[in-house]
Parts: C-alpha cells; structure tokens; sequence
C-alpha cells in the first residue's frame, strides 16, 4: 500500500527569548551558547495541546483535508497538559477526528518512534492518520540553572500520513529503534520536577547512538549517504549534528537545521525541521530523507523516508 506525507504544519509560540535575555539573569553569553549549542533564540509558551492543534491544522488545510478525513491522532511528547487524560484526545477532539488517539513517550526521539508505528498501522488499516510532535519544555525546565536554562523552547510540528494518495510504496523504507534503560540517570525529570543533565555524558552517547543507529538504518535499506536528498536529525546541539555529519561523510548543505531559532524542543525539533525543508522547496517527489533522533531514556530512532507519492527515476 502506497503512503505519503500530504500535508504538514508547524506551530511556535509567539514569546521569543534570545541568548540577550539569558545575559541579564544568567552567568552566561551569547557568545558562549553560541559556541557550545548553536542556539541564538528559543520559544516559550502555550500549551501542548494548542500547539499541537495549530500544527495539526496547518498540516490538513495544506492537504486539503478536514478532521473528519483523519482516523487517527498520535501525539508524540514528553509534556503532556495533563497526566490523565492523553493530551491526543483533545487534539482529536478539537480536530473533529474519527477514530483513535494516543500520546507516544519516547523523549526526543519521539517522533520517529511515532512515524514508524503510524506507517506500520496504515500498511494494515488504510486510511489517514495525523502524527505530531509536540512539547512545551520551558515547563519543565529550572530558568536559573545555566546547564539547562540555555537548551530547552517550545514547539510543535504534524504531517499527514496518507495511505490514498497513490503513494509509490510504504513511507518508511527502513527504521531503527532502540533504548539504553541504563542510562535513564543521564536525563531525566521527575513528576513535578524540573530536567536534570549530565550534559558531557549526554553528548557522548548521543553521539555514538546516532551513528550506530543511522549506520544499521543505511545498510537495511541498503544505500549511502550519497543517495540522501536530506538528514533531518534532532536539534538538540549543533555540536552533535556536525560529529554526526562529520562520522558519516554528510554535507552540512544537506542537513536540515532550525536549531538556532527554536532551540531544542523534544520531540517538535525534527518535524520543524523536516516542514521549513519542504515548505523552503528543498524535497522533491522521491527524495529520501533521513530522520534521526535520540534522548531520553537513553531513547534513539533512525529512520529512511521516502518522500512525496511518485516513485523515484531509475
């Protein structure tokens, strides 16, 4: 069964705070956040759930669609609005959506873990589904701890998952999905608390993961990174993504970032940057788009796209 992304949709909220800001209360930089995230400027406010229905709307109204089209919500996020019940079925709800809905947990990786299983349900069921990638870490995050404080905004980003739209063959060509519980310490907040990092540790796994991980999604699917039109990885550090690219040989033209304006946003960060490449022009019908993400738990998700419904030429 054929399954294209059809539409997509971003959401930020409107407060923007820049590394300026930071300055006044924190004992830090811009140039230092800078040289060590790649961050300029993060969103903060709103909740998961609006985020996720302003998202979720953009996408259906650039498909042409209506909620009454969509037969399942999957909310991929750490920062549910409430512990009961899943923040999906207000999305599903304020949507008009037939169905189900359920919230993933799978931290920063979130989304990719959330993208496999949606395409998986299509290629059994049919029909349309909305995935969507939201948190609102600002909430969760101690605003006078430096090592954290500089890291975390807000956001959300959907696509429309199709399996009508005479796509040319399953979405996903190849995932990896994967979880260190072991290392759960290095990242972690607790119910009503606020994140706590082992920043140094965080990055030398996250580094190691995603490679092993892009590696083993690769050779699945059997092709190089030549043959990629994109790498959207999780904007966490740019540090990271550039190790990542370094390792792999991947052109940093050819890598998706909005890191610098958003900051690092969980589970949204891949989405915003898959949809600003497809709304900049940059994916064309065919293309294969590499998703790679990692983060807490230790999570990690690697995934091989192909995007648009028409085959690619041979």
């Amino acid at each position: 069964m054929g399954i294209a992304i059809t539409g997509w949709g971003t959401a930020l909220p409107d407060k923007v705070v820049t590394n300026a800001d930071l300055e006044v209360r924190l004992d830090t930089s811009d140039q230092w956040i800078v040289d060590r995230t790649g961050i300029r400027e993060r969103r903060v406010g709103g909740t998961t759930s609006a985020l996720a229905i302003e998202a979720c709307e953009r996408a259906l109204v650039r498909a042409g669609r209506s909620g009454d089209d969509v037969g399942l919500v999957v909310l991929a996020t750490t920062t549910p609005d409430q512990t009961i019940p899943a923040s999906s079925a207000s999305i599903h709800h304020a949507l008009g959506c037939r169905g189900g809905a359920f919230d993933l947990n799978a931290a920063c990786a979130g989304f990719v873990y959330a993208l496999v299983t949606v395409d998986a349900l299509l290629q059994k069921g049919g029909g349309r589904a909305l995935v969507v990638g939201t948190d609102t870490l600002s909430r969760v995050t101690d605003h006078d701890d430096r090592s954290t404080a500089i890291l975390f905004g807000d956001g959300s980003g959907a696509v429309l998952l199709d399996a009508e739209a005479g796509g040319a063959g399953p979405l996903v060509l190849g995932a990896d999905l994967g979880v260190d519980g072991s290392a759960a310490g290095l990242l972690f907040a607790e119910v009503g608390g606020t994140i706590q990092m082992e920043g140094r540790e965080v990055f030398r796994r996250a580094v190691r993961a995603e490679i092993d991980s892009i590696t083993k999604v690769l050779d699945t699917c059997g092709i190089t990174p030549d043959d990629l039109a994109l790498f959207v990885p999780h904007q966490a550090n740019v540090r990271i993504i550039d190790a990542v690219n370094e390792r792999l040989g991947f052109p940093s033209e050819r890598t998706a970032l909005v890191l610098e304006r958003t900051g690092n946003t969980s589970a949204a960060s891949i989405p915003l940057a898959l949809c600003e490449a497809a709304d900049a022009g940059r994916l064309r019908d065919g293309d294969l788009v590499l998703l790679s993400g990692f983060g807490a738990g230790m999570t990690w998700a690697s995934a091989v796209i192909r995007w648009g419904t028409a085959a690619p030429a041979r």
